[in-house]
């Protein structure tokens, strides 16, 4: 919390919000080092710590909302509310109870640290993956250990602190480059608006797969020039961030040869052309503002590929309003968001490779059918994936879609409960969105919409499903099995 302490020192602002902020964190870390020993964690604990702390640090995180909040209209000064917004940032969702967005409603302090949730939820996850989960062999670690999404994470380098640290740099590195190139764009006067508070909050959003804006127009606010230098860095944290330290040091090879990374790259560049012509043809009004079709091809082509990479891998950022899209061109984003990231990304959904191994153990299926004696290993690139991995692929993404759907209907009956009319459209987003970690959805929950209007019930079991989805479901829903507690 010093940054946005120092930011209120700059603006002279929030400070005192701040400064409550931080002794209260102070005191639940002072609480939980009294409870601390030397105890060395086991599978059952290091799943526990996990889900347990991501959760915890949503709460803390929630402090600075109702600090803020205390005694205004602010629609944060609901502790639910801010819980909510807390487990978006730290789960780099992106959904918003925030209401108006500016910073003439909230100080420039606040909205930092709504941004800085995103910085540190993405490199968490990160870390998570690398440090914990492939040492326990739970969900996606087997792939990890298979090598099977590309370069195994926790091989790096031969120390998990050494790999975190290494991949920290990267994701550093990566947000340096984003505030500088942006700043050189606001100093050439292609972007007047893209000052250093701007450059920086989205750098601290962008890379996550976030999609917080500080602009309520999120980059729709911003020009044309800075539309298409985000879209680079949003396809760049959907990526395996362990490629770019390969890649860094030469070894071009592994990078090109990912099967992961050239299906990711692969699915953006197909489903933007789609998109591209269904936008030209007519299903963003908009584009064809006055009659004329005089820009419409650069227009239809920077919205679609904006739109996708954003919503692809989960970042949530928006330069057109898509909810009023046509149906086609809505129908085609809601696919979108189903595909997910790569593994060791900061991107949410399913991920490119368990689809890429699903698709490929559906297909076996098909050939085993007619010829039973065939023996038919599942491959990525050179390596064979272990069975074991692929049973956990098909169970992960089952689950996915049942949690999925269920979710919806749930959603949906809540919502109806207090007389929100919702569509079958509006409900499937609003639980996707935030099971996948992607943020906006449709109809009234679109870019520029919030989920403020939700009943209490409801945002908090969308908390729940931000929460579990970030954690990869499994490593979250074990803790409410009986076979985790029995020794």
């Amino acid at each position: 919390m010093l940054v946005p302490l120092l930011t209120s020192l700059v603006y002279g602002e929030g400070t005192v919000v701040f400064l409550v902020s931080m002794a209260v964190a102070v005191v639940v870390g002072l609480a939980l080092e009294q409870l601390s020993d030397d105890v060395e964690l086991g599978p059952r604990e290091s799943l526990f710590l996990v889900a347990l702390a991501w959760l915890l640090v949503s709460v803390v995180g929630a402090v600075p909302y109702v600090v803020a909040g205390y005694g205004t209209t602010s629609t944060l000064a609901h502790p639910v509310n801010a819980l909510f917004e807390s487990m978006s940032g730290f789960t780099t969702t992106g959904a918003t109870v925030m209401g108006q967005i500016s910073t003439d409603q909230h100080s420039h302090a606040l909205l930092i640290w709504r941004q800085l949730t995103q910085w540190l939820g993405g490199m968490g996850i990160i870390v998570l993956m690398v440090a914990i989960l492939p040492q326990i062999a739970v969900n996606g670690a087997q792939l990890m250990d298979s090598e099977a999404p590309g370069p195994s994470l926790q091989k790096l380098t031969p120390r998990i602190a050494e790999t975190a640290r290494v991949l920290w740099l990267v994701y550093l590195g990566f947000t340096v480059l984003m505030v500088v190139l942006l700043m050189l764009l606001h100093f050439s006067g292609v972007a007047p608006n893209m000052d250093l508070f701007n450059a920086v909050s989205h750098a601290f959003t962008a890379l996550p797969t976030g999609g917080f804006s500080p602009q309520a127009d999120s980059i729709g606010a911003f020009s044309p020039a800075v539309q298409w230098l985000v879209i680079p860095f949003m396809i760049i944290a959907g990526a395996n961030f362990a490629l770019f330290w390969f890649l860094l040091n030469g070894d071009t090879g592994r990078f090109l040869g990912d099967t992961e990374l050239r299906t990711y790259i692969g699915s953006i560049l197909v489903t933007t052309g789609v998109l591209a012509v269904i936008l030209f043809l007519g299903a963003a009004p908009t584009l064809r503002l006055g009659g004329t079709t005089e820009g419409v091809t650069e227009n239809a082509l920077r919205q679609a590929a904006f739109q996708i990479s954003s919503l692809l891998n989960s970042t949530g950022y928006a330069t057109s309003d898509f909810a009023q899209w046509d149906a086609h061109a809505q129908i085609l984003l809601l696919f979108a968001m189903f595909i997910g990231g790569s593994a060791g990304s900061t991107g949410g959904g399913v991920k490119v490779v368990r689809w890429v191994v699903a698709i490929k153990a559906v297909k076996r299926e098909l050939v085993t059918t007619s010829h039973p004696e065939e023996v038919r290993p599942i491959r990525l690139g050179n390596q064979v994936i272990d069975e074991g991995a692929v049973r956990g692929v098909l169970g992960f993404t089952i689950l996915y879609l049942v949690l999925f759907g269920v979710g919806a209907v749930l959603i949906s009956l809540d919502a109806a409960r207090v007389g929100i009319h919702m569509t079958t459209l509006e409900a499937a987003s609003a639980c996707l969105a935030t099971l996948g970690n992607i943020g906006p959805g449709f109809g009234f929950l679109g870019p520029f919409g919030s989920y403020l209007d939700f009943p209490w019930t409801s945002k908090l079991f969308m908390v729940f499903l931000m929460w579990i989805g970030r954690l990869e479901i499994i490593p979250v829903l074990v803790l409410f099995t009986g076979a985790f507690w029995r020794r």
